[in-house]
């Protein structure tokens, strides 16, 4: 993730004016280094954040079907959309934890709890019956997990300056876009797993092609917690760059200034509100109808539907990408 930075991360932030002659370091090398390192580590957790959403959305429908022959494709909704509803409830209350306390906190119980979903996925062959309310459970726990994202962009607006805010929250959105692209592609690598694969009868695990993503994206978020746990620091600057006090600040210094806050621009926190609501709207299709249809349209195979609509996917992806890469290169070139 550390190649998604751009020039701006790689220069001092000097001076109080432009063009001013006589420049102020307005933070000190170490406390720009800790914050790089710490809003890297947010690109990353985003990353890891869609790659578990994204990881098994193909493969869904077939497993559901696997696990419990009596769910049709209208339970398959109830399943998609207790993602959602979990990330709704969630996100505003890490959003106001994060506000009162160290964001570590938040963030570590937001992976912990979509490990533990992860791994409830992959047991629901377990259960005797009532195996599609289990996978219900499970996908909105990750949904819970999912409410993260709250956090991690507000931590990323809060610590960066005006100059560099634009190119962050662009790269946060790759980041997410990146994981959209590569949880399907890792979903299609382990089709060749196939659905029988092998049991691990000590713990009564089966590694198949539709428990392989889950156990991958819950060792990441192990990772990821180790990661943050070692390198996330409390960070906030003001428009400038200057060092601000802040209630989740760990260790308050007393050379750093209080910058009072701005009126917010409440129509256009709710424009990007909606834009971002019309996207994931969108964006339910692909996850809830194109397994079922392409199997019902083309006569796929489970195997085969997770294939080749991993490689769509993977191709939209990339395409979205793109699109973020422009944003950042637009950004720059305007707003010189």
């Amino acid at each position: 993730m550390a190649g998604l930075h751009n020039e701006s991360e790689q220069e001092p932030l000097l001076g109080d004016t432009p063009g001013s002659r006589e420049w102020d370091i307005l933070e000190t090398e170490e406390h720009y280094k800790s914050r790089w390192r710490s809003i890297r580590i947010l690109y990353l957790t985003m990353f890891l954040s869609s790659v578990g959403f994204s990881i098994v959305i193909l493969s869904i429908w077939p497993y559901l079907q696997k696990i419990d022959p009596t769910a049709d494709t209208s339970f398959l909704g109830w399943v998609i959309a207790s993602y959602s509803l979990g990330q709704m409830v969630a996100s505003p209350v890490f959003g106001l934890w994060s506000n009162y306390r160290p964001r570590k906190e938040p963030l570590i119980v937001s992976i912990l709890i979509s490990v533990a979903a992860n791994c409830l996925y992959a047991y629901l062959h377990i259960p005797a019956s009532h195996n599609k309310y289990y996978m219900l459970v499970a996908r909105g726990l990750l949904g819970i997990g999912a409410g993260n994202v709250a956090v991690v962009r507000s931590y990323t607006a809060g610590a960066t300056s005006l100059q560099e805010r634009t190119s962050s929250m662009a790269n946060i959105s790759m980041c997410q876009a990146l994981g959209f692209i590569l949880g399907p592609v890792f979903q299609t690598c382990f089709a060749f797993i196939g659905e029988k694969g092998v049991t691990w009868d000590v713990i009564k695990l089966q590694i198949n092609m539709y428990t392989t993503p889950v156990l991958l994206s819950a060792f990441l978020g192990i990772l990821n917690i180790i990661l943050i746990l070692a390198i996330l620091r409390e960070h906030r600057v003001d428009d400038s760059g200057r060092q601000c006090k802040s209630i989740n600040f760990e260790e308050a210094s007393t050379d750093e200034a209080q910058v009072p806050q701005g009126n917010i621009d409440q129509v256009a926190v709710v424009a990007i509100n909606v834009l971002f609501f019309v996207a994931l709207f969108i964006f339910a299709l692909f996850e809830t109808i194109i397994t079922p249809l392409t199997m019902d349209m083309y006569a796929w195979t489970q195997e085969q539907a997770v294939l080749y609509n991993g490689i769509i996917l993977a191709a939209l992806g990339v395409e979205a990408v793109v699109i973020f890469l422009g944003v950042k290169l637009l950004s720059k070139k305007f707003a010189q």
